[in-house]
Formats: C-alpha cells, structure tokens, sequence
C-alpha cells in the first residue's frame, strides 16, 4: 500500500499478507505519523515510478531520495518467503523478507516491521 499524510508531505510504503486490511487510523496512532490516506495515482508514478496495482517495496528502488519509509508486517517475520511483484504485476518473485529487508535498508530507506 502506498499511503501519504493529509499534508503530502511523507509517504510510507506498507507490505502487508494479501487478504490483511489495515487501519490507517491505528497505524497512524501506533506509529506516530499525521492522519494518513492513499497516495494518487499520480503521486505513486511521480515518487516510485510505478502503476496502479503494481505497488512492491521493490518501487523503493525508483526512490531517488531513500526518503520514503518502508513498513513491513511482523506476520512474515516467521514466514520463509515473502511473494512480491517485481516492479510490475505480471510477474511474481519470492524472497526470503529478511533478504527484502537488506535490501531496502541498503538503498538507504528506514525500514520498520510492525504489527498491522
């Protein structure tokens, strides 16, 4: 999910199990961020160079800045791999999330895995 606070000012990338919801207001609450809501279209093209329904925390490569933060859901902390689109959502990878999350934190983005 690509998300942004009222103000557009922070974005934050959250991963979550596909049939999980999340409630922004309590992710909002939890993790001290402004009131948050979807990002547009355009915001999602513009700051991670991806289309609607093709949302992966490999976007964060497409970054330039390393400034938007990336939340993963502690649930696949004790998964041995974790399905993500590999920039476009034809197409399927499986990586180990410790393995994303390296990568990630070397692309220079603040990582957090929480509970949603």
């Amino acid at each position: 999910m690509f998300v942004r606070d009222d103000k557009k000012r922070d974005y934050y990338l959250l991963t979550i199990k596909g049939d999980k919801r999340v409630n922004l207001q309590q992710f909002h609450e939890e993790n001290d961020t402004r009131r948050l809501s979807f990002a547009s279209p355009q915001d999602l093209k513009e700051k991670l160079g991806l289309e609607p329904g093709s949302v992966t925390p490999l976007g964060l490569l497409n970054d330039s800045h390393h400034e938007i933060p990336f939340y993963l859901d502690s649930y696949f902390s004790d998964q041995p791999r974790i399905a993500i689109h590999p920039n476009d959502n034809t197409a399927t990878i499986w990586l180990d999330p410790q393995d994303l999350l390296k990568i990630i934190k070397s692309l220079g983005n603040p990582v957090r895995v929480v509970k949603m």
